[in-house]
């Protein structure tokens, strides 16, 4: 697919032009309001405390904790940058494993009473970066997101250790699951509430303001909203299917009373993709007729349908689950509607669509769904790739209700301080804005730690940077 790079849009209609002409429906507005007057500037109340503005740092992994689950300096420093970003919602970090076998590479974090310690000192490392550059810390809110990798476990080494709720037909064949060994039992699952209880309890004691119940991009978490041919008490129905959240909200309330809780939730999911024979990226033939395990999905495999995902967040609202952090998909079999990019990770396919599309794909759903539950607190993702025109769409989105906070990913490794420039009214440093290269994903798939290698300084200039640039030109 040719594309139209987004920093050749240099002007408002150029931009809305080439949206236009690729269907990108997206809300923009022309001028970017600076400094306190900005709808982005606006505080957010929040269960009696007044959160500083409307952005959120969303969860970043680097591939660089320690073997035994603790950060290493390269994990500090990351967190370090997101305190000094401006933003005052810190959705989670990143992905911090809640046992050594959930872990999604060897060097993910995890949460145990050998590491509690050095998760606070995260924690804190923030904290004083943000204060230091911002006075205040009392209207920051900072979360840990807790996980259980499920079909993509690597805790050991780069080899796949799946843990799985149901046989896939797709999945299964794209990931060498070939038995039932894999599967967990109920008993197994009532195990892992039980450290989801305890990694909770542990992220308490750590300082953390509230947790997050991982529920998206194929993990194990998400797995459980798309079990319809699971039997036993935790697949089937919808009910069932969301026993697992239910009972661990459940576990966390009484093991840590007062700790918040929040969800992020890829609230739709599709039918995995394959490269085709152009290399272009293509839905894999389905053989069952109506494709079933897609959460959120109509049934074809490539549309939407948002009743259970409806029916989901109303039972958020029962759970007083308030705070709801949007995607969509998985970085691991349809990447282009998760984490849309102008060039595809080294493992992925060419694109099918504008990225652009994408983007407006995400910011679509969360206003859906945030127009159905006005009461809750929803983060919206998906919004680097637009780069040059980030704020003039994440104001329109704030400033029209469509979200209450724009959540920031990628763009936070090469530009971590964006909200703040634009809140301080000092334009955006165009040299720093992601263009989406993916080699941040890319590295970590090949064995590499993640980070910004174009544009960050610091992993430019390391001998990582050697061996992902060897990598990619084999890859071509």
């Amino acid at each position: 697919m040719a594309l139209k790079r987004v920093a050749q849009l240099r002007s408002y209609s150029q931009f809305k032009s080439y949206c236009d002409s690729v269907g990108a429906d997206l809300p923009v507005d022309e001028s970017v309001l600076f400094g306190s007057g900005s709808p982005l500037a606006r505080p957010y109340e929040y269960r009696g405390r007044s959160l500083g503005n409307r952005f959120a740092i969303l969860p970043m992994e680097g591939w660089d904790g320690a073997k035994a689950g603790g950060p290493t300096e390269l994990t500090r420093r990351r967190w370090r940058r997101f305190g000094v970003s401006g933003a005052k919602l810190i959705w989670g970090g990143e992905a911090v494993a809640v046992r050594h076998d959930g872990r999604a590479n060897a060097r993910q974090l995890v949460i145990s009473v050998a590491t509690v310690k050095e998760l606070a000192e995260l924690r804190q490392g923030l904290v004083k970066a943000h204060e230091e550059r911002f006075d205040s810390t009392e209207d920051l809110l900072v979360g840990l997101q807790l996980t259980h990798s499920g079909r993509f476990c690597r805790p050991n080494s780069h080899k796949l250790e799946p843990v799985l709720l149901y046989r896939h037909p797709l999945l299964d064949e794209m990931f060498q699951v070939d038995d039932d060994s894999y599967v967990m039992t109920d008993g197994e699952i009532e195990r892992l509430i039980k450290d989801f209880g305890k990694a909770a309890q542990l992220a308490q004691q750590a300082g953390y303001d509230f947790v997050d119940i991982k529920h998206c991009h194929g993990y194990l978490g998400h797995e459980f909203l798309s079990a319809v041919d699971r039997r036993g008490e935790y697949g089937g129905s919808f009910e069932n299917r969301t026993r697992f959240l239910r009972n661990t909200v459940e576990l966390i309330r009484a093991l840590a009373p007062g700790l918040d809780i929040g969800l992020r939730l890829s609230a739709v999911d599709w039918i995995p993709f394959r490269a085709g024979a152009d290399q272009t990226g293509e839905p894999i033939p389905f053989d069952g007729g109506r494709y079933p395990y897609g959460f959120g999905s109509d049934g074809s495999g490539i549309g939407c349908d948002l009743r259970e995902p409806r029916q989901f967040l109303a039972l958020l609202r029962e759970l007083d689950i308030q705070l709801v952090c949007i995607t969509l998909g998985s970085p691991y079999y349809n990447f282009h509607i998760q984490r849309p990019a102008a060039f595809p990770p080294s493992d992925g396919y060419n694109l099918p669509e504008d990225p652009l599309v994408g983007v407006a794909r995400q910011i679509k759903i969360t206003a859906e769904l945030k127009s159905s539950f006005p009461d809750l607190t929803f983060v919206g993702s998906g919004y680097s790739y637009l780069q040059d025109w980030l704020p003039n769409v994440a104001q329109a989105t704030v400033s029209r209700g469509l979200t209450d906070f724009v959540g920031l990913g990628r763009m936070a490794l090469s530009y971590p301080q964006l909200p703040a420039d634009l809140l301080m009214g000092k334009g955006l440093q165009r040299k720093r804005i992601c263009r989406t290269f993916s080699d941040c994903t890319t590295a970590p798939r090949n064995g590499l730690v993640s980070g910004c290698y174009p544009l960050d300084e610091y992993y430019k200039s390391s001998e990582a940077y050697e061996r992902l640039t060897a990598v990619k030109k084999e890859a071509r």
